[in-house]
């Protein structure tokens, strides 16, 4: 399933998450992506960088793809480090979140 040729279609309020089987499927399609199972399930990854402008950088450039995309990532910024998070409100992952693991 190439994902990257996905486009997402805006979650409602009240979009269920995906249940744990269409999860593994689907974190297949995600290379080097976690699928963080405790509390809220989510997408995690963490990007490393030769210094702190480059992971700015790379967070301005996330924060203009997640905006275009509806998406509004968790993102952590540790000097050379950038750690994304893609939850689902509160109830869990959706299918639009793995979209936009392709788009790294």
């Amino acid at each position: 399933m190439d994902l990257t040729k996905k486009k997402c279609i805006p979650c409602e309020k009240g979009t269920p998450p995906l249940n744990e089987r269409q999860e593994n499927t689907l974190v297949k399609a995600v290379d080097n992506w976690d699928l963080v199972r405790t509390g809220v399930h989510r997408l995690k990854k963490t990007f490393r960088f030769t210094g702190f402008s480059s992971a700015i950088g790379f967070v301005v450039q996330t924060a203009l793809i997640a905006e275009s995309e509806g998406h509004h990532p968790d993102i952590h910024i540790y000097y050379a480090k950038v750690e994304i998070e893609l939850p689902h409100m509160q109830s869990g992952i959706v299918r639009k979140r793995f979209h936009t693991c392709r788009k790294d």
